[in-house]
């Protein structure tokens, strides 16, 4: 833990220190905005778990884990810098550890407390149980998708490019028209998981058991990967 933490506060730093940290906290208040926009304007207003739904669960999450996922090695592969951490001996499994508690840490401070607000500023009687449900079902599926996007970026240099045609065209339209895709959508297994804890969602996720699965095949399996490929990464003597 004594060599994971100084790679973990470089990183924050680096990411607190990028204009698109300004871009992720815009992402993350949408829906608080849009929760008070509804509470100004007055008159009805859609179920607290739908908005949830449809503007966390399919856009601002996603989107976040994106951003954070792609940024805290990917763009450091990309300009060079990581040249600098991987000649330490350190092992590499260690480097994508410490920049995994980043990228779903930042994205569960973000996305969390965005829904507990929006859910007590659309205050409805079902308030305890989105309380319960989707803080939770946000926390496993935002750590999913950063730690994918995460091990992405390790192999390509499009990987925000390719994360980002994932949760557009495959999620957005393939998962919700083809029924035997949804198990392969890290945003249906994240609804899967908000149903069990008693939410209804606009269309029917996997069973809770394949949910919980698919979440833990992707942060544990995008770990390994993401520690193979760096583990192979080569360091060349012009960089």
């Amino acid at each position: 833990m004594s060599v994971i933490a100084p790679i973990v506060e470089v990183t924050v730093r680096g990411l607190f220190g990028r204009r698109r940290l300004f871009l992720l906290v815009l992402l993350a208040a949408l829906p608080v905005l849009v929760g008070l926009l509804i509470r100004i304007v007055g008159g009805p207003s859609p179920p607290t778990d739908r908005l949830l739904e449809m503007l966390v669960v399919r856009f601002v999450m996603p989107l976040v884990a994106l951003i954070v996922g792609t940024t805290v090695i990917g763009s450091e592969i990309d300009d060079g810098t990581v040249v600098f951490l991987m000649v330490k001996p350190i092992a590499r499994w260690r480097i994508v550890l410490a920049k995994t508690v980043v990228a779903a840490g930042l994205t569960a401070a973000l996305i969390v407390p965005a829904v507990i607000i929006s859910s007590i500023v659309l205050s409805r009687p079902d308030l305890a149980t989105t309380l319960e449900a989707f803080p939770v079902a946000c926390f496993f599926g935002g750590t999913a998708y950063a730690i994918a996007f995460l091990a992405l970026s390790v192999f390509t240099s499009r990987a925000f490019l390719i994360g980002l045609a994932y949760v557009l065209i495959w999620e957005g339209v393939l998962a919700s028209i083809l029924e035997g895709t949804k198990f392969l959508s890290i945003r249906m297994a994240t609804l899967g998981i908000a149903t069990a804890l008693g939410v209804e969602t606009a269309e029917p996720p996997p069973a809770p058991a394949v949910s919980a699965a698919v979440l833990a095949v992707v942060i544990v399996g995008g770990f390994m990967i993401a520690s193979w490929r760096l583990a192979r990464f080569e360091i060349r003597g012009g960089d």
